[in-house]
């Protein structure tokens, strides 16, 4: 996946200058050795002072590191300490030693104490850092925090880094599509708004582009014969050349790309089929094409695929399981109620690697029956790519600005269930503990849209430390029965 970043982390060791020096130097180097998970710069220049601090941002920048580790071997100085975090551009994790060495006399460095001083002094410089849930451990312990530090700054270096090339207003009566964008600029996201218009003539410059042939041949083997329909291929191969070109050419001064686009109702008559698959395409690389110009669940597709290195998609909580089908394929199998269960669909936008062996390019049933006649093949409707998803993991999140400009979120983990779901689309059963009290009491009462982002594995803890990282103040989650939701009926 070439569209997130790739992480260069420095380590940086504080003193107190009453504390010996070299207590934190040794343990600065057994966390180096510890420490498995890639590249971990050790940067030389030990922190006791602000001209230390100044000499080893410039030494951890030298080294191309795009985040740091700040390790307390004692006490630590606490002003130099916080400025690292200041003068570094890129996100911070604050760790400190744990006592063990034997020596409680000349070795004891009080690190433990220090941390707290660090905290306060982050928190009086208003700046933001990643402080793990003890933050206080030996070289092995800290190496594991390190390695759980690594998703959670690739997304923060991810989005400061990020453009949002969105085509086309929202569709009518998709409010929830709308939102403030605010909320973006709070966290470094950039936004370039298009007409569909621009889409349009960019894509009719790519008629006849000597790479079509080369990319249909991809989408061919890709899905495997009697899955695709051949006469369509070099419109959507067209398509997503279109869409990589613009990307390239309209980042700017950013790194990294997500679009936003108008898949409806123009789109398919215009262009001559659904976006669908390219769009599955484009998020297999680490570029989410989010529907209907959902801008924000561009966004959350973009954190996801940085926390997870992965492919994600975006898709309606859509609906419910048919009481039936829960008695039949999951009571007695999993351990989920009735109401714990729902389907996740989109029209076909999830990438063919999530989803089960049969999926193939077919068309949109609903817009077959809105824009084509209804006794005829469908044309322009073709494109989706349609199938139930695969079984396995999920976390199902999402980040939204909502009408007064302050942004929020959620998380819940959870599992996409083998069960046939007998329907149409890009289509699964996702089970979530407690979902009906969730889905009442968040996402209904704290009026989210119907679009979430769907990450392929359990990635609400770094999830969760991404949207403190980014200042986000309400992150909701999906709470036991015991935990009762401020606005759930005690009496319920």
């Amino acid at each position: 996946m070439k569209n997130i970043p790739e992480v260069k982390l420095g380590l940086i060791a504080v003193s107190r200058d009453c504390f010996p020096i070299a207590l934190s130097e040794k343990r600065r180097a057994a966390i180096a050795a510890a420490y498995k998970g890639g590249d971990l710069y050790e940067c030389p220049v030990t922190v006791e002072n602000e001209q230390d601090m100044l000499r080893a941002v410039a030494d951890v920048k030298e080294k191309a590191c795009n985040a740091l580790v700040v390790f307390l071997g004692n006490f630590g100085p606490e002003t130099p300490e916080t400025l690292i975090a200041k003068n570094f551009d890129g996100p911070c994790m604050f760790v400190s030693a744990a006592e063990g060495d034997g020596d409680l006399i000349n070795g004891r460095g009080d690190a433990y104490c220090g941390m707290l001083n660090c905290s306060y002094n982050l928190g009086m410089r208003h700046l933001s850092a990643y402080i793990p849930e003890y933050p206080v451990g030996t070289a092995d312990d800290i190496a594991k925090m390190i390695a759980q530090f690594v998703p959670i700054a690739r997304a923060v270096i991810g989005v400061r880094n990020l453009k949002i090339i969105t085509f086309g207003p929202r569709p009518q009566d998709f409010f929830a599509c709308n939102a403030p964008i605010k909320g973006l600029y709070e966290i470094g996201v950039e936004i370039e708004e298009n007409s569909e218009l621009d889409l349009l003539v960019s894509y009719k410059e790519h008629t006849n582009d000597p790479r079509i042939p080369g990319v249909c041949a991809e989408m061919r083997a890709e899905m495997g014969e009697g899955r695709f329909y051949e006469n369509l291929l070099e419109r959507m191969a067209q398509f997503e050349l279109t869409l990589l070109d613009w990307a390239e050419n309209h980042k700017g001064s950013r790194k990294y790309v997500a679009f936003a686009d108008k898949c409806w109702p123009a789109f398919p008559s215009q262009f001559g089929f659904e976006p669908c698959y390219v769009n599955s395409r484009l998020a297999a690389r680490g570029i989410p094409v989010a529907c209907e110009v959902d801008i924000y669940g561009a966004l959350s597709e973009y954190i996801g695929a940085c926390v997870s290195g992965d492919a994600v998609t975006l898709l309606d909580i859509n609906n419910s399981v048919p009481a039936s089908m829960w008695e039949k394929e999951i009571r007695g199998k999993f351990d989920y109620a009735l109401t714990d269960t729902f389907m996740g669909f989109h029209c076909g936008n999830t990438p063919s690697c999530k989803m089960c062996a049969d999926r193939a390019v077919k068309y949109q049933l609903i817009q077959h029956r809105l824009l084509e006649p209804q006794d005829s093949e469908p044309d322009f409707t073709r494109g989706t790519l349609e199938g139930d998803i695969a079984a396995g993991d999920i976390t199902f999140y999402r980040l939204q600005c909502d009408s007064e400009g302050n942004l929020r979120s959620y998380i819940a983990q959870g599992e996409v269930l083998p069960v046939k779901t007998g329907s149409f689309g890009g289509i699964g059963v996702f089970a979530i503990h407690e979902m009906g009290r969730f889905y009442r009491h968040v996402l209904i009462q704290k009026r989210y849209p119907h679009h979430g982002a769907v990450a392929f594995g359990h990635y609400g803890k770094a999830l969760f430390e991404v949207f403190k990282f980014l200042g986000v103040q309400d992150i909701a989650w999906n709470q036991p029965k015991s935990l009762p939701y401020p606005t759930e009926n005690p009496w319920n």
